[in-house]
């Protein structure tokens, strides 16, 4: 059943405040939408905190970017939502914020492509790390377009996090994992590395997802050596070259990590 738009506001209005509340964003920060039809589109406005917004705070846009209702104005990152709505029909919801664990991997310049935790693999895949773009200007989701079509959560380097779904909690929620795995490796690395699971297992998780009728086709990054030499992405086929190249810089990062692991654990040894 078609839900109206009050129904919509309530739920933008709910979600808001449960990102605010959980630290996703500070201040104003942050935009949440919702497809309303195949003419319209609700969305956060600019300059209101997520956590005391109310439902006649939300603005009414159509596609073009066009406000449809009078007083606050949208979101000034408006147009990367309706571009995401244009690109993938099956998307019903946009949901960006600022989680301080995944905010640090996207500063960090390092994406959270591993395969490490199973509900992660399902629901996800891997999560990828988007060149930085200006906020409020094409440049800011020109970069995102590449990754679109089989993914669902992004880091956006040096910027936050960017979530889609099939609904607005449904949005919300994979923002929730994403946060949520992202501070578990930040743990995990602390105590001495991210360990990824064996490729097998890997296989029968991805195989799963169509149980779970999840439909992102997004890989992970599986490294069969200690030294992460035969990386690959796993996507229960074989990477094509576009998604190899795409691979080069985590490829890259890993080994940097196994070098730098190297040379501590020699110098510990030399000084124990």
């Amino acid at each position: 059943m078609t839900k109206s738009i009050y129904q919509l506001k309530k739920e933008i209005v709910e979600v808001g405040r449960r990102t605010y509340e959980r630290g996703y964003v500070a201040s104003n920060d942050g935009n949440i939408s919702a497809r309303v039809d195949d003419k319209k589109v609700l969305i956060t406005p600019t300059g209101v905190s997520k956590g005391y917004m109310k439902p006649e705070d939300l603005v009414l846009v159509d596609y073009d970017g066009h406000v449809l209702t009078q007083g606050k104005r949208p979101s000034s990152e408006v147009f990367m939502h309706l571009r995401i709505y244009k690109e993938r029909p099956d998307v019903n919801s946009v949901c960006h914020a600022h989680p301080i664990h995944a905010t640090g991997y996207a500063v960090a310049g390092l994406s959270l492509e591993k395969c490490v935790l199973p509900e992660v693999i399902i629901v996800l895949g891997g999560i990828p790390l988007v060149d930085y773009g200006e906020p409020g200007t094409d440049d800011f989701f020109e970069p995102v377009l590449k990754f679109l079509k089989d993914h669902d959560a992004f880091l956006l380097a040096n910027h936050g996090a960017l979530t889609i779904g099939s609904d607005i909690l449904n949005a919300y929620h994979k923002m929730e994992t994403l946060e949520h795995f992202a501070h578990i490796s930040f743990v995990a690395q602390q105590l001495g590395g991210v360990k990824v699971l064996p490729k097998e297992d890997v296989q029968r998780l991805m195989e799963a997802r169509a149980r779970y009728g999840v439909p992102s086709t997004a890989g992970c990054l599986v490294c069969e050596g200690p030294g992460g030499e035969s990386c690959e992405i796993y996507q229960g086929a074989s990477a094509t070259s576009n998604e190899k190249a795409n691979l080069k810089p985590q490829l890259e990062q890993v080994d940097r990590e196994a070098l730098i692991k190297t040379v501590t654990d020699a110098v510990l040894k030399k000084l124990a």
